[in-house]
């Protein structure tokens, strides 16, 4: 590659891109750089597809998810989350993956942000749910998820996120921040 095909990516320059793997949830890229020191280096990148985290919320209660994810290789406690398919927008997202994991339908959502759970190596943006007024049917996992729903109470929730026992950042969050606004409405 020339001089001339050399692009900035903030105070790194990228030499050469490639595309090192592909499948329809994530993607890997492998950067030759120049490093913001000015030595020579690589920096790859994983995509994965856009998602949602759905915190559903019934009185004084979440309901959570308990599921053995395979990144981690163990069973963790975190709200509803997925990934949009390509097109769909995250509250059509976020509605589906309520519905198909917890069979939960809620007449009322709060979209709060957008996260980057992983800035150094991951592109991942996760659009973050409130979601109550629930009404509930039975879930349609996907084959792949063996779903248990987790009834708690905040308090139990946030205690659980504060002592490490709920460690997914989006979830975290939805928590933290729940527990924030109900603080805020009680003062």
């Amino acid at each position: 590659m020339t001089d001339d095909n050399r692009k900035q990516h903030g105070p790194w320059t990228v030499l050469k891109t490639t595309d090192e793997y592909s499948d329809p949830w994530l993607s890997v890229r492998k950067d030759d750089v120049i490093r913001p020191d000015g030595l020579p280096g690589t920096h790859s990148v994983v995509t994965i597809k856009p998602g949602v985290c759905v915190l559903a919320i019934d009185g004084d209660d979440v309901i959570l998810t308990r599921e053995f994810h395979y990144a981690v290789g163990r069973v963790t406690l975190e709200a509803v989350s997925g990934g949009r398919e390509p097109g769909e927008e995250a509250m059509e997202c976020a509605s589906r993956e309520l519905h198909e994991e917890l069979g939960i339908r809620a007449a009322s959502w709060q979209q709060l942000t957008t996260i980057d759970p992983f800035t150094a190596s991951v592109v991942s943006p996760t659009v973050l749910f409130l979601a109550t007024d629930l009404t509930f049917e039975d879930a349609q996992p996907e084959g792949t998820e063996l779903i248990e729903p987790v009834r708690m109470t905040l308090t139990d929730a946030y205690a659980a996120v504060c002592d490490g026992r709920i460690t997914h950042a989006p979830t975290c969050l939805l928590i933290q921040r729940r527990w924030i606004d109900v603080l805020s409405d009680h003062s």
